[in-house]
């Protein structure tokens, strides 16, 4: 597995990578060998993030976990979360193959090794609306007029639907699929 670190505000000594490869070297289990790990840690005030992305097979899993003043504790709950999310990605292929597909892995970083298979999310409510084609100042007026944290629209431009996002850090994101 390959792991690629990087940073933004802050410095990576070797006391720090050589303990994100050792913890992420523990992820080998779930992953295949040749399985590309980015690792992107950076300081906003007097927090400390960790985002730990694993692009595998057409999915991509993504983390991220921030903790004040300590980068360690960052990494260990990033690392759980995405140990969560490949627990629970494997359940639902084990479910659509077969049983016995996967053998019985004991969680390396998550405390609740229960937590993961429980929850199972459910539609609750279906919603149809119409799309129109329109440009993405339009979008963002639309979005912020309906007070989502999302919108799906036609780009004008493209003929193509895109999805405008509120991110956490209150800017926006905008989803374009590829060709």
């Amino acid at each position: 597995m390959k792991t690629n670190i990087t940073a933004k505000n802050m410095v990576i000594t070797p006391g720090i990578s050589n303990r994100i490869f050792k913890k992420t070297a523990t992820m080998e289990r779930y992953l295949k060998a040749d399985t590309e790990m980015f690792v992107r840690l950076r300081k906003e005030r007097d927090e400390r993030i960790c985002e730990i992305t694993v692009p595998m097979n057409g999915v991509t899993m993504r983390a991220e976990s921030s903790s004040r003043d300590n980068l360690f504790m960052a990494i260990d709950k990033c690392l759980a979360k995405l140990e969560r999310q490949i627990l629970k990605h494997r359940t639902k292929l084990e479910k659509r193959l077969r049983e016995d597909a996967y053998q019985e892995e004991v969680p390396e970083f998550i405390e609740d090794p229960k937590v993961y298979g429980q929850g199972e999310r459910t539609i609750v409510r279906t919603k149809e609306f119409p799309v129109r084609p329109m440009a993405v100042e339009d979008a963002i007026l639309q979005m912020e007029l309906l007070g989502h944290s999302f919108f799906v629209f036609v780009d004008i431009e493209t003929e193509r639907t895109n999805v405008l996002y509120l991110r956490k850090d209150g800017n926006l994101g905008l989803m374009v699929p590829e060709a």
